[in-house]
């Protein structure tokens, strides 16, 4: 197990390097997040032993389960799942340093207060339902301008960037498009020089298209399976707020 996902992970930095110089980008522009869903924190342990720092977790009760194993090895925690509020005073206790999924007024609303109780700040990422999906969390394009400049109003969280599942698809135009869409976002909101707002982060691409997010403008790329295998259970499962 330890060559196979060493071996995978020597796979993935080739992809993006390949794909940086492609697209005449620093590789050092783009960094790797490992998404570990379902991943046992023993194989987590394996790829942060590689020299990886950054690991991602899709729901608060995972994080919870792999915390102790895992804290005394050097690395840095994202939550890139959908965040219900109710869990928010569970994520601030397992050393999460950014939420990519935060889509909605309420949420960071009670997000930034809780934080101020703790006299903390959090970086965030807000997410962007750019393949217009029903089934997908994030804020509508259209209206991404309006809600990072309400965020932008709450002193503990600190706006990085914004992310997008985009659409999971074979057909590589229609998941370019989801991509610069988010690009195109994020250069408007640029322009328009928020306050306190940040937009050097594009979390974009996954396993199956990072190329094309590199491509686009990424800057941080979310691996899991070909990096740890097929999970036991489909994508879907992770955005399924019932759940």
């Amino acid at each position: 197990m330890d060559e196979f996902i060493t071996e995978n992970i020597r796979i993935i930095q080739e992809r993006i390097d390949k794909a940086c110089k492609a697209n005449q980008r620093n590789p050092g522009e783009v960094k790797l997040l490992l998404a570990t869903k379902t991943v046992p924190a023993e194989r987590i342990e394996i790829a942060l032993r590689t020299g990886q720092t950054l690991i991602a977790e899709n729901k608060v009760q995972e994080l919870k389960d792999k915390f102790e194993y895992l804290k005394a090895i050097p690395h840095v925690n994202h939550f890139i799942g959908h965040l219900q509020t109710n869990k928010i005073k569970d994520i601030l206790k397992y050393n999460v340093s950014c939420i990519h999924s935060i889509d909605r007024v309420d949420l960071a609303e009670k997000l930034h207060q809780r934080l101020l109780k703790e006299n903390k700040t959090m970086e965030v990422l807000i997410q962007v339902n750019t393949s217009f999906e029903e089934s997908k969390y994030g804020a509508a394009p259209e209206k991404v301008i309006d809600l990072v400049q309400q965020i932008a109003t709450f002193s503990t969280l600190k706006i990085k960037g914004l992310m997008t599942i985009g659409l999971l698809s074979a057909e590589a135009e229609q998941v370019r498009a989801c991509f610069k869409l988010l690009k195109h976002i994020q250069q408007q909101i640029i322009a328009l020089a928020i306050p306190d707002v940040s937009m050097k982060e594009l979390s974009m691409g996954m396993s199956g298209d990072l190329e094309i997010a590199i491509a686009e403008g990424a800057t941080i790329v979310r691996v899991g399976t070909a990096i740890f295998g097929q999970r036991p259970t489909p994508d879907s499962y992770y955005w399924n707020e019932n759940l």
